[in-house]
């Protein structure tokens, strides 16, 4: 039970690690109009779910992991661009439902609570350094 504290704020820093993961490869294939299935690229949105563990001496446990990653169902952008060879029969060529802005933001958000669960961490880490400290005297 003691190192539980750390175990949490761990899976915190795990999942947000994922969700700029998700976000940068989001970024990095804004521009891709085929994706080798003739589709363009979809965007991916990380879910997250919130895992209980019960403890033997009944205080719960909260913790966090991405369940799973879904595609983003918006509409594509569509630009026309007859001499584009990604083009369908009318010149459109399909571009991603990327927003570059968005994901930043997204980004620059997972990065402030990875921030806020490593805090967590340390301060806990340090609590416990400090006991144990204080029960060698």
């Amino acid at each position: 039970m003691l190192f539980k504290g750390l175990e949490v704020s761990i899976t915190g820093m795990q999942a947000q690690r994922i969700r700029i993961d998700i976000a940068s490869s989001n970024i990095a294939n804004v521009n891709s109009t085929n994706d080798g299935t003739g589709n363009p690229y979809r965007r991916k949105i990380p879910i997250f779910q919130t895992v209980l563990e019960n403890q033997k001496n009944k205080i719960p446990l909260y913790k966090v992991k991405v369940s799973k990653v879904i595609s983003d169902n918006s509409p594509f952008k569509a630009r026309y661009e007859p001499g584009n060879p990604d083009a369908d029969e009318n010149g459109y060529v399909y571009y991603p439902n990327v927003d570059p802005i968005k994901e930043m933001v997204d980004i620059m958000s997972a990065i402030r609570s990875y921030e806020a669960n490593l805090t967590a961490f340390n301060t806990h880490k340090d609590m416990l350094i400090k006991t144990i400290d204080l029960l060698k005297v």
